[in-house]
């Protein structure tokens, strides 16, 4: 193959597709068997130190907060963060020192709502490295690589950007036509979670809204944690096989975890929770307001409940239900905002 020019990244999670299939005979089930448990022990049982993990949802959208809050009341760190479209989930593990390393695409702002002091903050004084960097699409396809078990897939973006000068793709010579091609290496986090609005005991998971690329960050990930809205019996999603984007094989635990997304959104349930989101980005312009955060929210609660009573409990979380379902239009979608 004719290498035309490498990006200078690092090759984060890149394993040869066969071990990794070795890997999960080896350790994974595809027995119809219950998965329930808790945040705390679903993170115990599958989250490591210097694991390579990664989030599902889309910025402040769909996150899964009590497996982040697991991560850093346990102490988890030096982790290896895959930052496609994560936000807040980004910025807390980096604030609270779980994170040393990053490929990042976009993780050190809050979208509308400003840069994130936290994270900027921590690369800037050199406690987390940037060691890779890549388009949305290319940590996409690089997820699709993983779950189609090949090592690459080619792609036709990144080729003459600064965006490649710093990733871990190859462009060679197409064999069929001579041109260039771009080729995006498969990653296979250690560790993700993504939140859901149903699951079943077994762990097949339905997203109401748009699943972003979590369909594939399912089929690359070694360990999956899925945290969902609502546990509801098999039957029902049974009866609707095309709607579950992720398979029970795919997936190692299921959290039931009714607004799990807090602070960020949860299309069809509920809105974000902006002055949340405004005091974290407050108290996070220091090294004090970050850890007063983290004591009164995080590390000062012993569970995800704990925190929504900390928050507001149901009657903030019913006004946040109530914003996203204001005025909602006659086709049954989320009118206006950020959803994703």
């Amino acid at each position: 193959m004719n290498v035309h020019a490498e990006g200078d990244g690092e090759l984060v999670g890149w394993e040869h597709p066969d071990e990794v299939r070795r890997w999960n005979r080896e350790n994974r089930t595809r027995a119809y068997e219950d998965k329930r448990m808790s945040a705390a022990e679903a993170v115990e049982r599958y989250v490591d130190d210097g694991d390579v993990v990664a989030s599902g949802g889309f910025g402040h959208v769909r996150i899964s907060t009590p497996v982040l809050h697991e991560i850093v009341r346990q102490g988890i760190e030096d982790l290896t963060l895959m930052g496609k479209t994560t936000v807040f989930d980004a910025d807390l593990l980096i604030a609270a020192g779980a994170v040393s390393r990053v490929e990042n695409a976009y993780c050190f702002a809050h979208e509308t709502r400003g840069l994130a002091p936290a994270g900027r903050r921590k690369v800037e004084n050199g406690e987390v490295e940037v060691v890779s960097e890549a388009s949305n699409a290319t940590l996409q396809w690089r997820f699709l690589a993983a779950k189609m078990g090949v090592p690459f897939v080619p792609t036709r973006i990144l080729n003459g950007t600064d965006t490649f000068e710093k990733s871990s793709a190859k462009v060679v010579e197409d064999p069929w036509s001579g041109d260039p091609v771009t080729l995006v290496p498969a990653c296979y986090p250690d560790a993700v979670c993504i939140h859901v609005d149903k699951a079943d005991k077994y762990g097949n998971a339905v997203i109401e809204g748009i699943s972003v690329e979590d369909p594939q960050l399912a089929g690359a990930a070694k360990r999956l944690i899925v945290t969902a809205e609502e546990i509801v019996d098999d039957d029902e999603l049974r009866d609707r096989p095309k709607d579950v984007e992720i398979p029970f094989f795919q997936v190692d635990a299921v959290v039931e975890a009714p607004y799990g997304s807090h602070p960020g959104e949860m299309p069809y349930h509920y809105y974000f929770d902006d002055d949340h989101l405004e005091e974290w980005m407050e108290l996070t312009e220091t090294e004090e307001g970050t850890q007063e955060y983290l004591e009164t929210y995080v590390t000062g609660t012993d569970e995800f409940e704990e925190y929504l009573e900390a928050v507001g409990g149901a009657e903030r979380l019913a006004e946040l239900e109530a914003i996203e379902n204001y005025e909602r239009p006659e086709s049954g979608g989320p009118e206006g905002g950020d959803h994703a």
